[in-house]
């Protein structure tokens, strides 16, 4: 019987150097898209997947994303005297139960393979998800529950794979696919950040990933990548040298790459435009931009 996984790991270490200023003084993950920060989203998906215990691997200057996850018992107090209920809510919604969550810090920028890594005690013997929040994935069913969901009938090491054009195959791990079989692919091979035209599939990994414990033994028999990084795909791909499985899951959603300046833009524009109280003001505005003109100057 395969273990549940309630574990999830949340590399939050990056500077965010491209969005400097702002993350001079606020961490990337807490930045608002709509009214809620980045990383409330990854949460939300994953909470919906049934984690349990999530372990955000953090660095110098993150405290802020520390504090917005603690309990305010002045401002719960305020909005409880002032009867705003709704408001209390949405507040404790953000609130995360003592031992629930974990913080582990990366000392050095080795790559997420190495932020991954950091955290391989607390992950002990047991399956486990990892989430990157700049890739925010908009679906009816969260994208990680789709994953668990497969992974209960495949087992191995999980990816969520999105197809790409050929042009954009350079920016991303690609799989080298084996079978098909629906959403579900059996993979062969992976290739980091391919050359142009030697990509194996336009199948790219996106930042949801349900792996073994397995793939912490696998870091210390890798070389690092390149920049003198520890690649995580590597890690994975390692699982096929010993014969083990891995698989790639098509996701359904929609994917915005939320650590690019113009990806968090469509990504606040999409969301607000899903939600009823701002949807009619949001399309009024938008239809009444002259965007020949915008571009034009």
């Amino acid at each position: 019987m395969k273990r549940k996984v309630t574990k999830a790991i949340f590399p939050v270490a990056g500077l965010g150097t491209r969005f400097l200023p702002a993350t001079k003084s606020v961490p990337k993950e807490i930045m608002t898209l709509v009214d809620r920060p980045l990383i409330q989203y990854a949460i939300d998906e994953a909470r919906a997947a049934g984690i349990e215990d999530f372990i955000f691997v953090t660095s110098r200057g993150k405290s802020a994303l520390e504090d917005y996850f603690d309990h305010s018992p002045e401002l719960e107090s305020a909005l409880r005297k002032s009867g705003k209920t709704d408001l209390l809510d949405t507040l404790k919604a953000t609130n995360m139960d003592s031992g629930a969550i974990a913080y582990i810090r990366q000392h050095k920028a080795l790559g997420l393979g190495h932020a991954v890594s950091c955290a391989r005690k607390l992950i002990g013997d047991e399956p486990f998800a990892v989430i990157l929040p700049d890739d925010l994935i908009a679906s009816e069913k969260p994208c990680l529950q789709q994953m668990i969901e497969a992974y209960q009938d495949t087992g191995g090491a999980m990816v969520a794979a999105m197809e790409v054009t050929p042009e954009q195959t350079s920016s991303y791990g690609v799989l080298d696919v084996l079978s098909e079989d629906g959403s579900v692919v059996k993979v062969k091979g992976m290739v980091e950040k391919p050359a142009a035209g030697t990509a194996p599939s336009n199948l790219a990994v996106i930042g949801r990933y349900i792996l073994t414990p397995r793939i912490m033994q696998n870091f210390k028999n890798i070389e690092r990548g390149a920049g003198g990084e520890i690649q995580l795909t590597d890690a994975i791909a390692y699982e096929l040298t010993a014969g083990r499985d891995i698989f790639g899951y098509k996701f359904e959603g929609e994917r915005f790459d939320c650590g690019s300046k113009a990806g968090f833009l469509q990504a606040t524009v999409s969301f607000a435009l899903k939600r009823p109280e701002l949807r009619d003001e949001m399309a009024g505005f938008l239809k009444s931009l002259d965007v020949d003109k915008a571009l034009a100057g």
